[in-house]
Formats: C-alpha cells, structure tokens, sequence
C-alpha cells in the first residue's frame, strides 16, 4: 500500500512537527511495515518552462506531412531578438492544436524527459529546433498524444518553472500491510492509526451505515450467499470528454496507479481511499438485471485484460441476460467496460465473500487491487459509503446526476466480546489501567464500556479480526507499544525430559552422522516423472501421490512418496560440480494418499468444533517419517593410511545398522527385490519381521536417469516404525562369573535360504545357553555344489555354572538339528 502523505494529511490533522519519518516510525511501531519512503515529483529534469506561442509558419513538406515553424516567447531564457524575430526561441512542432498567444510547455536544450530522452538543438526540415514542445504522455503525465499540452490563459509568466506547475512533490510511505490489519489497505485505515499514534481526533468521511434494501434503480439479484450486499448508483448524462482533476491524477500516480479516465480514476480513488473496491458498467451496454451467481459449466468471460477466461464452478460471477459480465470482486468483463462514448454508469459496491474472491483470483491467476482487498476482508457496512462518495466525484467532475439506487442485501449485525480489564495487562506483561484501556480502544472506533473488572467490547464493521478477547489484548498492545511489553521468561512445566521418541530420533541421527554422513535437506516436492525413473511398477504404494492444488511449479504438482529423489538430485548437482565423493542423508515426512475425504473449510470466527477438528484430521493423507541416504565415489580418500576406499553398499547398510543400533535394536537382513534397487544387490531391512526399509545398490537404468555415478548405493527407512521398535528402560546386564563356551558350525543350505532365517533357526535350538549367534564366512563353490552355499556361523555359549565340552556340543547339535529339519541342511565337516 502506498500512502501519499499530502493525502495523508488532507484526511487528518497531522501536528505540524510530525515529519514522515517519525509517522513510518509510528506505523512500524503499531505492526505496519513501512519498507521505505519515497520522494515523488517530476520525471524530467533541466529546463522545462512555460512558453507563449508568438506565431508560426504552416510548412507543407514532401512526405505530405505539415510542419510548423514556430517562434515561443520563454521569457528570460529567449535568444536575443534578431532583425527578422523579436526576443523568442524558434522551435519545429508537428503538432496542429494550439493557436497564436497559446501558454504551452517547452523544454529547452539540456532538458531530459521520461525514458532518458535528453533535449537538444538540432536542425531539422530547414531550421534549427531549439527546443521541443511537449505532449502528455511525452512527460509521463498520460497516454495522451493527440496533441501539446496547452496551459489555461494567465496560468503562468513565459519562462516560468513548467515543472512546478504540472507536479506536486510530495512523500509516500510504501507500507506492508500484515493481512489481520486489512482495513490498512486504505487511507482511511491508515489516516486512523495516525490519528490514534498523534492523539487527534479523526473525522470518517465514510461512516454513512449500508441503508435498509433499496429497489429504485438498476435492478440486482443475488443467487449467492457469497454476496451479502449489493449497491448499484445510476447516473445519467456523464461528459465522457472530461478529463481527470489534476489532483487526484497526482494521487494516483503517487499511489503507483496509472490514470486511465474520469470514471475509471473515480473508483480507483475510492478504493484506495476507503477501501472499498468498485466497478463502473457502462448502462447501455447491460442487458436486463445484474445478478450475482455461481458460474455453470462450460462459461467462459472475456476480462478487461483482453484475456478469454475458462470459468469454474466455484467462481463467483457477476451476469446480466447475455451471460458473464465479471469475475466477482476480481476484475470486470470487456463487455460492459466504460468508453468514450459512455453516457450512463451503473455503479457498484459490493460486499462478497473473502474466500471466495481468494480462490477465483488464484485460479484464474489474476490477481488486482480489488481481489487483494476482498480477499483480506472489506467493511460490510462500507459499499454504499463509498458509492456515494464516487458518484459525488463523477457528478462534480464529469457532469451528470445520479438518477436512480438499488441497495440489495444487508450487513451482518456487529460482534460482541466480553473480558476482564485485568486480562490485558496479564498477558501484556504491563500495567495498563482501565481508563487507558477504554482510550485506546475508543479511538480505533472499537466501542467498549465496563462494568466494574468486566469489559464488553463491539468490534466496529471494518475490524473483522477482532473476534475473541486475546484480539483485544493485542489490539491494545499495538498502541500501548510492543516495546512495553513485559520482558518474562515462561517458567516450563516439570517434566521427565524430552519425549522418548524425540530422544531416540535425535539419537539415530546423531549416529549415522557420526559415521560420516551429511545431512541435507530437499523440497517436498515430486512428479510422476520422476517415480517413473525410479521403475516403480503400477501398483507401486508410492505411486499413490498426493496432488497440490497450487504447487510451486507446474513439473512438481505432488507432494513426495520417497525421499530417493531428491538425494539423487542433490547427488547429480554436487557431481556435476566434480564433487563425486559423496555420503549424504536427510530425514523428513513423506506423504501417501489414501483417498481421504475432502477436508472441511472451518470458519474462522469461532474455535473449530471436536468433529471438525476429527474431520480436518481424517482429512490428512499418511506423513510417516522416512531417513534415506545415498554414498558415490570413495568412502575414503587414498592416503598414508592405505589405498582408497570405494563407498558401496557396506556403507549403506551399516547406515542403517548404526541408526537401529543407537535406539537398542538389531537389523535383521534379508536378499529382496525393491525399485529402484540392483536385483540380488538389494537387502531388506526388518526389526522383529517388520519391515523398516531397504538398501543397496541402485538399478543401471536408475543412474543412468538420474545421472548418478555407477554403482551409486541408496537406503531407505521408515524412521517412524524404527523408533516405535526402540528398547526403553533397559538395564545393565549381569558380570558374568563363569567362562563361555564357543562352538562353530557350518551349513550347507540352498542359495535361496537367507543367512537371517538360518541364523534364527540355530538361535532357537540352541535354547537358553546360547549369548550370541554371528555369520563369519560364506561359501560357494564346487566343495558344497551348484546351486549351495556353505553358512559358517560362530556360537557363544554361557551358563549359570561352567560349562563342559559336552554341555556346549548337546546345546550346538540342537541348534543344528532345527536348521536341518527345517532347510535340509547339511552340517559341513
């Protein structure tokens, strides 16, 4: 929002040492970011000056072109007077609109206008130009090119300062309106909250309550509750030759809108001064009544920005018999647009509803000042106000009466809240007395009476954030000051520490980032590209994205299934940087539909309801916590300590081994066949047959999509089921007083046979003797046969006594004899 200060202070009286600088440091102070201050005036630099046509010369010129030599009287910057001229400069003009003793504007050699375009002498069809005379939109005043500027008689003195006469300085404060303070959007929101800061009284010229419905002119019908009210002023017999007064020309500029004509400034001014957006329809252009409805399929509006607009079912529109004449509260249909040759205005100011106006424009990709307005929330008492207000401009501008209203619909009746005074300097953290209280909430137009400690406050039209009493302590903490507000530090609750599974989570990642990793963190979002690069087959549970209504980028519409893809691109940006040895990991939520139901809009004047609440959390797709890593090139660089160290799929399993084993649990491994890893290169990660995750080494076709170095390795984990299978409370074990006894054994099983399951079996034979059971050597070859492999594993045995060499043989053949009964193995001699 741009706030010219000249405007500022022609809404209120301002003392006169207020300088904008203290004002942007009073609106800072109140929550209003003021970004910066800038000074507005003239584009032109150099001598530009008032002139007196003093005659000229009409030249006909070859091209068919006329041109005229003209002599200008620019008082005391003329050339001296020559015998066949008097005192004047002598300038070249293609233009045809002014006559002899005309004042026009002249800029003389040294003179830069808009665009950089710098003036000098020059000769030109047979003369020597000295100078130029100027056009509207040459200066940056407007589009206007039909003609130089010609000043009102006496206006000024020949020689005259030009820019002076057709510019005002002025200072504009370009504020960052926070969306709970949108009746900020406006000069009279703003000229309040100086008012209040400087403690002077503020008239508001539009306090004028909506009326009761009103029939008398265009007619309106609302097929929507998103349009609460509807104002239509008809105003007949408008010059639409009229120009724009110069002074609101100035203010619009200085607000950065550019001036277009009479009746569209009118209500660009309005907005901006009381926030309520307008639109002018040209009358003879509507045809039968205005109604405001929802759009029906297959509708289509043609804009003012000439662009064709396919319509959703949830726009609100406005129509007449023809169709589509507007989008609601966005922008207006070409149809209807004022022009040159309007006569007649239907004017409207209308109420509709914020998240309606919010959804169309980010559809449709529109945004305007009127959205942005409705969208943040628009007085409902305001409409008529501020249609009043503009048709008195057009009337007294550009001529015309206004014939007719029509006031449709109502404003929803004001907003209660009661509280104890002594609510406000409790969570302030202050002193604030009663009175203060009242004073403060008085000169924001809040009503407010007591009662003893009770307060009951009316939250006035355009206050629409005030909706429960901590709105009002912040309301008052804003103008007692934020830098008033209490310094206390809030004392915690006795607890037993941090939660077990934020304990164990920053456990497991503290491990794996002490084992060398490096954590990065990736946007959350996917593209069903790249799930196909992964070779995910169709039935794939990560295929099962979900969709962003309004994503960031076109490409990446979904929210992530897997963490892999963003590491690989992570991956592909550091090597294509010839960073190629790699370890990196990250831990974050990712998202799976499952056809939830569509999530309820609660309203935002009251708490969401327990049902609600269920409904919005029913709503929510499943966002389980996933730790991923990816290793390339060398683990460990050559070096005086050996040779290199190549980063393989070692590295990745005993990534996830370290993070299970910094939560007390043991991974269990397992031969699998996963996308997008190597089949016979992939493990299965399961604590107590449940599946966290997968490792290994990535599919050719995978790294060849992702541009990642051969036989890049990659891990996945479902953090959330790791620390679900954390061990709490676990005691110091025992010292153990007697020996242990060790056993080796190997088994020839089937390739297929999983080392894990083998393991399991030996474990469970060998009963409650048995410390600890571990794979030391594998073997295939021609020893064992094709198609075998021999699984030697090492037993440690332990008892309550000493154990005998027959105690430790008896306990290592009923391992054995589970493992035969149920692989076929074959103990190896």
């Amino acid at each position: 929002m741009k706030a010219p200060i000249s405007w500022l202070r022609d809404l209120v009286a301002l003392p006169s040492d207020v300088t904008t600088a203290r004002l942007a440091e009073q609106f800072i102070k109140v929550g209003l970011t003021v970004e910066h201050i800038e000074q507005v005036g003239s584009p032109v630099t150099g001598p530009l000056t008032v002139g007196r046509m003093l005659s000229f010369v009409d030249e006909p010129q070859k091209n068919g072109k006329v041109i005229r030599y003209c002599r200008v009287d620019v008082g005391h910057l003329n050339d001296e007077a020559t015998d066949e001229f008097p005192a004047s400069r002598g300038i070249v003009c293609g233009a045809s609109n002014f006559e002899v003793g005309d004042l026009v504007v002249v800029a003389l050699p040294g003179t830069v206008l808009p665009g950089d375009f710098a003036i000098a002498a020059r000769k030109t069809y047979g003369h020597v130009s000295d100078g130029m005379m100027c056009a509207v939109d040459e200066l940056g005043l407007g589009e206007d090119h039909s003609g130089i500027i010609v000043l009102p008689a006496d206006s000024a003195e020949p020689g005259a300062d030009a820019i002076d006469l057709l510019w005002t300085a002025d200072e504009v404060l370009d504020i960052d309106v926070t969306p709970d303070l949108a009746y900020c959007l406006s000069m009279r929101g703003l000229a309040r909250e100086a008012a209040i800061a400087n403690q002077v009284s503020y008239e508001d010229r539009y306090r004028t309550r909506l009326p009761e419905p009103v029939e008398g002119g265009h007619p309106i019908v609302l097929d929507s509750d998103r349009c609460s009210c509807f104002v239509a002023l008809t105003i007949d017999e408008i010059d639409p030759s009229q120009p724009s007064p110069d002074w609101m020309v100035a203010r619009l500029r200085a607000s950065g809108v550019r001036s277009i004509s009479l009746a569209v400034d009118v209500t660009n001014y309005v907005m901006l001064e009381s926030g309520q957006p307008l639109h002018a329809y040209d009358a003879a252009k509507l045809a039968g009544p205005i109604r405001v409805r929802l759009a029906e399929a297959g509708e289509k509006l043609r804009t003012l920005d000439g662009q064709d607009r396919d319509l959703d079912a949830d726009d609100l529109l406005i129509t007449d018999d023809t169709g589509p004449i507007g989008l609601a509260g966005v922008m207006g249909g070409e149809t209807t647009e004022v022009s040159d040759s309007t006569t007649t205005i239907v004017l409207e100011a209308a109420s509709f509803a914020s998240s309606s106006v919010s959804r169309t424009f980010r559809r449709h990709g529109l945004p305007s000042e009127a959205s942005k307005r409705f969208e943040r929330g628009v007085d409902p008492q305001l409409p008529y106000a501020a249609a009043k207000r503009a048709a008195k401009l057009l009337v007294a501008h550009g001529g015309g009466r206004v014939t007719a209203e029509t006031v449709v619909g109502g404003a929803p009746e004001p907003h209660h809240i009661k509280l104890r005074s002594g609510l406000i300097p409790a969570i302030l953290g202050a002193p604030v007395e009663q009175e203060r209280v009242l004073k403060i909430l008085r000169a924001s137009g809040v009503e407010a009476t007591a009662l003893g400690d009770s307060l009951t406050v009316t939250a006035p039209s355009w206050r629409g954030d005030l909706v429960d009493p901590y709105d009002v302590v912040e309301e008052v903490g804003r103008h007692v000051g934020y830098d008033a507000i209490g310094r206390r530090l809030p004392v915690p609750a006795e607890s037993a520490g941090l939660d077990p599974v934020i304990r164990d989570r920053r456990a497991a990642l503290r491990a794996v980032a002490d084992l060398g990793f490096t954590e990065v963190l990736t946007l959350p979002f996917a593209s069903t590209a790249e799930l196909d690069q992964l070779g995910l087959g169709a039935e794939d549970g990560r295929r099962a994205l979900v969709k962003l209504a309004n994503p960031l980028s076109e490409t990446h519409g979904y929210l992530r299934s897997t963490l892999l893809p963003g590491l690989f691109a992570a991956v592909a940006r550091n090597t294509s940087r010839s960073l190629t040895d790699l370890a990196l990991f990250e831990q974050g939520r990712v998202f799976v539909d499952g056809s939830e139901p569509a999530a309820p809009r609660p309203g935002v004047t009251h708490r969401p309801t327990d049902e609600e609440l269920a409904a919005l959390d029913a709503a929510l797709p499943a966002q389980p916590h996933h730790l991923a890593a990816v290793v390339t090139g060398q683990w460990r660089a050559a070096g005086w300590q050996g040779p290199a160290v190549p980063a393989d799929w070692t590295h990745v399993v005993a990534f996830a081994e370290r993070a299970a084993a910094a939560v007390g649990v043991t991974v269990a491994r397992r031969n699998a066949e996963e996308a997008p890893w190597h089949p016979g290169r992939c493990a299965e990660l399961s604590v107590d047959g449940v599946v966290l995750g997968y490792a290994g080494e990535l599919h050719p076709a995978v790294v060849k999509a992702y541009r990642l170095p051969e036989r890049t390795c990659a891990v996945e984990l479902d953090l959330d089921a790791l620390l679900a299978a954390a061990r709490h409370g676990g005691k110091i074990g025992t010292l153990h007083s007697f020996p242990l006894a060790k056993e080796d054994v190997a088994l020839i099983v089937d390739e297929s046979v999983a080392s894990a399951d083998v393991a399991a079996a030996l474990t469970e034979g060998a009963g409650e003797l048995l410390e600890s059971v571990s794979l030391f050597d594998v073997y295939t070859g021609d020893q064992v046969g094709e198609g075998r492999k021999s699984l030697a594993f090492a037993l440690r045995f332990r008892g309550d006594r000493t154990l005998t060499d027959k105690d430790a043989a008896e306990a290592r053949q009923r391992a054995v004899a589970v493992a035969v009964e149920r692989f076929a193995a074959v103990q190896r001699a």
